[in-house]
């Protein structure tokens, strides 16, 4: 069993953490869902920090994450993005479609 986790942080903030692949995939898409629906404001943050390593899996949650926030009517900021998930994004060309956020820098 992975020890891939996805929880509320102190600040509204969706963590994600661990290994997120197709073992730990399903489970975290139904907890991601329902803490965003449980979730306020008018942003929701993703916490990509804490995530050891991923396949495309991660950014298959980042994407319905993504779908679910914005279905409920807030904008999406993700921060943290290992490298390795940021290559598949690359590739895949998604780096435009996630709103990827640089704590120090802004938008990227």
């Amino acid at each position: 069993m992975s020890d891939a986790r996805v929880e509320c942080g102190p600040s509204g903030e969706l963590r994600l953490s661990g290994v997120l692949d197709y073992q730990s995939g399903p489970a975290l898409r139904r907890t991601g869902q329902a803490l965003i629906r449980e979730g306020k404001g008018k942003q929701l943050l993703i916490d990509c920090s804490s995530v050891k390593k991923s396949s495309s899996v991660g950014l298959s949650l980042l994407l319905a994450f993504t779908r679910d926030a914005m279905a409920s009517g807030r904008q999406v900021a993700i921060v943290g993005m290992p490298g390795d998930m940021h290559e598949i994004a690359k590739v895949s060309g998604l780096l435009d479609v996630l709103s990827l956020t640089d704590e120090t820098r802004g938008v990227v």
